[in-house]
């Protein structure tokens, strides 16, 4: 343990809690689907939620505390300043997707966006009547993002794990530039990132893409506290800014006080935990390599540079068009539907490691067990 992370899991206390990883599944069958992690919290922020004795409405007479924790993270771990008074706290990033959609954009307007990738986000921009304009996650055209609106960049990408480069966020800033496109910066798993690689945001780029960039992040994912439901969003372009400034108060509604004070404790207390965990997710990683060069089949598979995701080709096994439907039916694993990715991604599966070194050796075993 590496302050007070716990790499140990109780799949018992999972099922029996509200979580829907472990929660919406038969009796018998094993999680590896929804990114949510298994471990633990980390004791740091259980300890400032437990300090917490008031739940009328919240009082922040310092100013947001969640807006000058992200500003003060961003600066001290990834050598980005954040301009001071641009950053707002949302619930979720889907919402803040949502509202840059709404603002950002029109209906018919086409989004950039690199596929496969969330299936969340691909949703709300279909839904909100736009055009996915798609992209290859490891080869940029520059030209296409021409006649585009908005670039949603996933970075690091999920599902495929990569951690993108300076040198690709440079072109994808040019063609920004070129095209004059907004670009929404999803920065959500920027902790969760392997040795040998680096995380940059976007807005570091250059001036002009800090201009033009809404980036957004939360510590939900690097420190397993999605439902307590509390993001922010940096809002690089003054137009979005001074748009938001001009809707109703709380028209986006608020996160509430235990998802601000976790929030802090995270990104101020934690990161001792979060190495503990990184050190675990590593192993886990490496294990799933060394399994997956075991597969009778080439499936091209490449270790995730950020993430805990691993991102699989079974187009050469024997599960079939669906491989996920049919290794939960046989061998009782649910992993993360390609088809939902978008693209030519039905053949794929995701597989969540971010569990206990056990857990992970019986899922592995089982869709080695589906093999014959």
């Amino acid at each position: 343990m590496t302050a007070g992370f716990d790499a140990r899991v109780d799949i018992g206390r999972l099922r029996s809690g509200h979580g829907v990883k472990w929660g919406a599944l038969p009796p018998g069958t094993l999680g590896a689907w929804v990114a949510d992690m298994d471990f633990p919290v980390a004791p740091a922020i259980l300890a400032r939620l437990r300090e917490v004795t008031d739940f009328g409405y919240p009082h922040w007479p310092g100013g947001d505390p969640v807006a000058a924790a992200f500003e003060e993270r961003m600066a001290q771990r990834f050598e980005w300043t954040p301009v001071a008074g641009r950053t707002r706290v949302f619930t979720d990033l889907i919402q803040v997707l949502q509202v840059m959609i709404e603002t950002a954009t029109a209906p018919g307007d086409a989004i950039a966006v690199h596929v496969p990738n969330y299936p969340p986000f691909l949703a709300s921009i279909l839904r909100a009547g736009r055009r996915i304009v798609p992209l290859d996650p490891d080869s940029f055209d520059p030209a296409a993002l021409r006649g585009c609106a908005m670039l949603v960049l996933v970075n690091p990408h999920n599902p495929t794990g990569r951690v993108f480069r300076r040198e690709e966020l440079s072109a994808m800033a040019e063609a920004a530039r070129e095209h004059d496109v907004t670009v929404l910066s999803d920065e959500i798993h920027a902790d969760l990132v392997y040795a040998g690689h680096r995380h940059l945001p976007f807005a570091a780029i250059s001036a002009d893409a800090a201009a033009r960039t809404v980036t957004t992040t939360s510590a939900t994912k690097s420190f397993n506290i999605a439902g307590l439901r509390c993001a922010v969003a940096h809002i690089g372009p003054t137009a979005i800014r001074a748009a938001l400034d001009r809707m109703p108060l709380d028209y986006f509604g608020q996160p509430s006080t235990l998802g601000r004070v976790a929030t802090v404790a995270a990104w101020r207390e934690a990161d001792g935990w979060l190495d503990g965990l990184l050190a675990t997710l590593a192993e886990n990683r490496d294990q799933i390599s060394r399994w997956a060069a075991t597969l009778p089949w080439d499936s091209g598979y490449r270790a995730p540079e950020g993430t805990y995701l691993a991102w699989l080709d079974c187009a050469g096994g024997p599960f079939g068009p669906d491989p996920a439907t049919h290794l939960e039916k046989v061998v009782g694993v649910r992993l993360g539907r390609g088809a939902e990715f978008g693209g030519h991604s039905a053949a794929h599966v995701r597989i969540n490691f971010a569990t206990s070194p056990q857990v992970l050796t019986e899922i592995l075993g089982r869709i080695t067990a589906a093999l014959t």
